[in-house]
């Protein structure tokens, strides 16, 4: 794919188009593509960083939010099928988890070349993910948002914003609220997962439930932080870490419908 190529769902900050691999970035329930351009900046030589742009947010201002799983990942899913010109890797924080998660299966199920690695990242394991109803109700919601700090306190108390991002919040809080994961072993790629260690949404134990999702090798990291560790005093980690991984010789990963690896 080229990056020049306009597409809804993919925002390319920062285009490097002799990379050897591709990142792909899925933001946080809230979240928007802007996110992720600090990470995107510091990927390592040779790798460029892609990020998805949920509708309803920034230039997508207009397209109506998705709050359901189905109709977030299916055109996403297709949408990614663009970036199978070189090995990709998926990386997904807090809903955004869920959703790179839900992608993998979708681009497995329909042979697609899949992820070589999935990254999760503040979310616990599907087996550990509870119902939730915080997007029937504005104050929860609100409290909930404050208390995670994904966004400084002081943007948030400025007059009107509050009124401006509830429509998007209360698309991915229910999208989130009502997400039922199949369960199932049913990825053949690795899958890395990261955490905060003062993340008040996922311990340990939940973190490291995601190994239920593939029949590949497991890794569990945790970070100083909280919930927005990736964006707090473990940014720095957070990149080190990875280059440290993106390093290996890249390798393309493909499955038919039953999941099994074909290359």
């Amino acid at each position: 794919m080229s990056t020049d190529v306009p597409n809804p769902w993919l925002r390319g900050y920062f285009p490097r188009p002799g990379a050897g691999r591709r990142v792909v970035f899925f933001p946080h329930g809230g979240g928007s593509a802007s996110f992720y351009r600090p990470l995107v900046r510091d990927l390592p030589d040779g790798v460029e960083g892609m990020v998805v742009q949920y509708p309803g947010r920034e230039d997508r201002v207009d397209d109506p939010c998705c709050t359901d799983m189905p109709g977030l990942v299916e055109p996403l899913a297709k949408a990614l099928t663009q970036l199978d010109d070189k090995p990709v890797w998926f990386f997904g924080h807090s809903m955004g988890a869920s959703v790179a998660h839900e992608a993998a299966r979708l681009l497995r199920k329909a042979g697609e070349t899949l992820p070589e690695r999935l990254v999760v990242s503040g979310r616990p394991g599907p087996a550990r993910q509870r119902p939730d109803d915080k997007h029937l109700d504005d104050e929860r919601l609100w409290a909930d948002v404050c208390r995670l700090g994904g966004t400084d306190r002081r943007l948030l108390q400025l007059p009107g914003v509050r009124e401006m991002v509830l429509p998007v919040l209360r698309a991915d809080y229910r999208l989130v609220g009502t997400y039922r994961p199949e369960p199932g072993r049913d990825l053949p790629v690795p899958v890395s997962v990261c955490y905060g260690t003062e993340d008040p949404e996922v311990d340990a134990a939940g973190a490291a439930a995601w190994a239920e999702v593939t029949s590949a090798p497991t890794e569990l990291t945790g970070f100083p932080g909280g919930h927005f560790y990736l964006r707090g005093t473990s940014q720095a980690e957070l990149t080190h870490w990875l280059a440290r991984r993106l390093h290996g010789r890249p390798q393309h990963v493909h499955a038919d419908p039953e999941g099994r690896n074909r290359g």
